[in-house]
């Protein structure tokens, strides 16, 4: 919360009801007259704030959605996901917070294998606090860095903003990365990754999950972020995107690594970090590095469980929260 309040001033002014506010990121050049629409929503970074003139009218009612890709893993859900929301909740304590899952395939399967869920879509959320009266609502995305999973967030933001009075959307766990004098969310996260000590010839990968979407580019920023931490033994790498294991597997042999610590770089330790990571089949992680003749160590903990990290989404709920009550 104090952070964000350091940052650049709102520097592109609403038009017209189609577009948000950037709170607290980009300011646009002086010299750009009558920006176009285009130029506008390009500029659209940062915390996303709409207020809708045409219900200014209607009373407060606040709500917050925590925006969660979701898991199977109900040990998961009650340790990482549900534990971040009631440090949201606990926050704020006179707002509604209510958690919706992105991915409606783990909601298919949550109720397939379990016989019922208790979680909504997004949309379907958002439909009910509207049913409800909720006019102000604040969303959170507890997505890690800004990929395909965000961008389906911005989505929902910008598809329901004209139906509440106000509404404002919050960066994912890892943004901002010290560029134009913003902050540096990748070395805050990094430094609060329960990371064992250093220990000559072993190795530790984080397991990221990896993305089509050019925001795979983040894993290379932490990376370098790393080195400058001084933990050149700590290496990230993906299961879908870049780079893979195999990228880091034979040069660590050629640098005599002979033990290597497993660990998710994700918000949830799910079926990827279980069975991809972990797993005991002959194609998991664990057993390929084993082949090679690394010694192996898996800690399955996702970032949701680690007190510091929830602190941060705390933060980001806090910067949506602010820029929606002001």
């Amino acid at each position: 919360m104090k952070c964000w309040q350091k940052l650049l001033a709102l520097g592109v002014a609403c038009s017209s009801l189609l577009f948000a506010h950037a709170e607290a990121a980009y300011q646009l050049s002086d010299e750009v007259d009558n920006p176009p629409a285009a130029l506008q929503m390009a500029t659209q970074i940062g915390v996303l704030k709409f207020d809708n003139e045409a219900l200014a009218s209607q009373a407060d009612k606040d709500a917050i959605v925590v925006l969660s890709f979701g898991t199977t893993f109900k040990d998961q859900r009650d340790k990482a996901i549900d534990a971040t929301a009631k440090a949201i909740q606990a926050a704020h304590p006179n707002a509604k917070v209510v958690t919706a899952f992105t991915s409606h395939i783990v909601l298919k399967h949550i109720k397939e294998n379990e016989g019922k869920c208790d979680y909504l879509t997004p949309e379907q959320t958002l439909e009910q606090l509207k049913r409800e009266g909720y006019t102000r609502i604040a969303l959170v995305s507890l997505d890690v860095i800004p990929g395909i999973e965000y961008k389906y967030d911005v989505a929902l933001f910008h598809e329901f903003k004209t139906q509440f009075k106000k509404m404002t959307l919050a960066t994912p766990l890892m943004y901002w990365q010290g560029q134009e004098n913003q902050r540096d969310d990748v070395t805050q996260v990094l430094e609060s990754l329960n990371l064992p000590a250093y220990k000559k010839g072993t190795a530790i990968l984080l397991m990221a999950h990896g993305t089509p979407d050019p925001s795979n580019a983040y894993y290379s920023v932490m990376q370098e972020k790393l080195r400058r931490m001084k933990r050149s033994d700590v290496h990230i790498y993906t299961v879908e995107g870049w780079p893979r294991l195999d990228d880091w597997a034979d040069k660590l042999k050629m640098h005599k690594v002979n033990r290597i610590i497993l660990m998710p770089l994700m918000m949830v330790a799910g079926d990827h970090a279980n069975n991809d990571m972990a797993g005991d089949e002959d194609d998991s992680h664990k057993m390929i590095l084993q082949k090679m003749g690394f010694k192996v160590e898996t800690h399955l903990q996702g970032l949701g469980e680690n007190k510091k990290i929830r602190d941060i989404f705390v933060e980001r709920a806090d910067e949506a929260w602010d820029a929606l009550t002001k």
